[in-house]
């Protein structure tokens, strides 16, 4: 059966400081393992092996994910591949 325990303000802070600051720490080590490779369009070509008008064809038909950063346009390099292996598993799936 669950206590019912008083507690000093005090203590209370500390104790969610504590747990607070346990959280941010794994949250900050978390992201910081995550490694994002932003690719430009001349580093997707020469990738893919295609034209710049078959690159933005794809793009709008969201075939390859893309994101504008300001006026740059930028590519994920997992995205790519995962794209890459999807699209090549629908071509003999079909």
């Amino acid at each position: 059966m669950n206590k019912l325990e008083v507690v000093d303000l005090k203590d209370l802070k500390k104790v969610i400081s504590s747990l607070l600051d346990d959280r941010v720490g794994e949250l900050v080590s978390s992201r910081d393992e995550v490694n994002i490779e932003y690719l430009r369009t001349v580093d997707v070509l020469k990738m893919l092996k295609i034209t710049k008008p078959t690159l933005i064809e794809w793009r709008k038909k969201d075939i390859i994910p893309s994101y504008r950063i300001g006026t740059q346009i930028r590519f994920i390099k997992s995205e790519i591949n995962d794209a890459i292996k999807s699209n090549q598993t629908n071509k003999y799936t079909s």
